[in-house]
């Protein structure tokens, strides 16, 4: 009887640990989609959307990393887009947004 109820327990939050993981796939997912749709846009409506960025960075190669915290649950969202010199989003990192 002991093993039945330690089975069901343990089957049970593998399934949660599961739906768990689903759900924070899925919204990755959303946020990649969202912002890959400022890819080829321009900083200027970038920073529409998202306003004065936390943090500009300058690379090497003049390009520059416009950089945005935010704070979700008391998880620190950071999202990284880099612009070219001709102003233009030319790609984006989004890490622990969802």
């Amino acid at each position: 009887m002991k093993k039945i109820i330690i089975f069901c327990l343990f089957v049970t939050l593998l399934l949660g640990c599961k739906t768990v993981s689903k759900k924070v796939d899925e919204a990755s997912e959303k946020e990649t989609e969202n912002l890959s749709k400022f890819l080829k846009k321009t900083e200027s409506e970038l920073k529409i959307e998202f306003g004065k960025p936390d943090l500009i960075e300058v690379l090497s190669n003049k390009n520059k990393v416009l950089v945005y915290y935010d704070s979700k649950f008391k998880i620190k969202c950071e999202r990284r887009f880099e612009v070219d010199p001709k102003n233009i989003v030319i790609s984006f990192k989004s890490k622990n947004c969802f």
